[in-house]
């Protein structure tokens, strides 16, 4: 299912090099990374249960993690996306407590954790940039839960096109126009909201002229209103 390709540098283009990284040093963390996962939709990279023992980078395409309850009940957790850094949740008790599956074509690469740890005894500055990324998905959680808790089905579509536009735009690409990757269906259960209702909050924010949607293609159309929407939260 999963096909392993050749390591290519990338690492100054994701989260988890310093700043202030040296070219050497550089070298000494994509050494580590190893060869890339090429993933086809609805494959699963790990899943809930599966011994943590790496984390991993996306290098391409985009994923999401499911967790399941005990009743079969599965629940998006999150979206994950080109140059980010997951699976930190499995550090805790040594299991990924979801399951991480390609949303579309998706290139990851694997950083085993032991090697990382070690590594960053080495290279000042890895560890303190390893905390602020924990730092970074912490406050997205939190910021995450009152999205829900005080937003309506309209301002929670804002927040969240907001959020991939920020992505976008922090990653070179337009902050305007992309692609959703992933469902309606899917956006539902990640805001907590019915796929018929996902669907109405799209049509009014398109008809009041805030965005045009064509499928999955989306343009942001007035991004000031749309942040007023979303109660000025640009970023989950």
């Amino acid at each position: 299912m999963n096909q392993m390709l050749k390591s290519q540098p990338y690492c100054k283009n994701c989260r988890l090099a310093p700043p202030t990284l040296g070219d050497d040093q550089l070298q000494e963390l994509e050494a580590i990374i190893k060869p890339g996962h090429l993933l086809h939709k609805g494959d699963y990279l790990f899943r809930q249960g599966d011994a943590f023992h790496s984390l991993y980078l996306v290098r391409s395409g985009s994923l999401k993690t499911v967790t399941t309850n005990e009743q079969g009940l599965e629940k998006i957790t999150g979206f994950y996306y080109a140059t980010e850094i997951f699976g930190f949740s499995g550090m805790d008790e040594g299991s990924y407590p979801v399951s991480a599956i390609a949303l579309e074509s998706t290139l990851c690469s694997e950083i085993p954790f032991d090697q990382l740890e070690q590594l960053s005894k080495q290279i000042p500055g890895l560890s303190h940039q390893l905390l602020l990324m924990l730092s970074r998905k912490i406050r997205e959680d939190q910021q995450m839960k009152l999205l829900l808790s005080r937003l309506n089905s309209d301002s929670r579509i804002a927040a969240f096109l907001l959020n991939l536009s920020a992505h976008f735009r922090d990653r070179g690409f337009s902050a305007l126009r992309f692609r959703l990757s992933m469902s309606r269906t899917e956006i539902g259960d990640y805001l907590g909201l019915a796929v018929e209702t996902v669907s109405r909050s799209f049509t009014r924010l398109q008809k009041h002229g805030l965005i045009k949607v064509n499928g999955r293609e989306t343009e942001i159309l007035d991004f000031t209103e749309l942040c007023v929407l979303a109660g000025g939260e640009v970023e989950l």
